[in-house]
């Protein structure tokens, strides 16, 4: 999928995270799993699956197997894991540097101007 420059995405997140993985600490899937090499960017479609767990963290479950991690290199104030993501992606983004804000639900007041950082997988370590 092609995107044009500018192009904005929104993410309604916690309403598409599975019912286990919102009642528990998102971060606790990363118990038993080893980091890989950051890539700059992930394919376009994958941005409406990005979670806000925190004012700094996103995530994206990919499979049972790989998960990928974006830590912000700033604080997102108002950034939580029932914000809805609107990202303005340039190219095949999200990609580090792209822009978002973080929507309150309810609300449709985004918050400031926050960029990502690089991505980061994390894959399950056979036993």
């Amino acid at each position: 999928m092609s995107l044009r420059p500018g192009l904005l995405l929104a993410a309604g997140l916690a309403a598409t995270a599975p019912a286990a993985t919102r009642d528990r600490d998102p971060l606790s899937e990363f118990t038993g799993r080893v980091a890989g090499a950051p890539v700059r960017c992930l394919n376009a479609d994958r941005a409406g699956s990005l979670q806000a767990v925190d004012d700094r963290t996103l995530i994206y479950r990919e499979s049972s197997r790989r998960i990928w991690r974006n830590d912000l290199p700033d604080v997102c104030p108002g950034l939580d894991d029932d914000s809805i993501l609107v990202f303005e992606v340039f190219g095949g983004g999200p990609c580090k540097g792209d822009t978002f804000r973080a929507v309150r639900r309810g609300s449709g007041i985004p918050g400031p101007m926050c960029r990502l950082g690089s991505f980061v997988p994390y894959v399950k370590v056979k036993p």
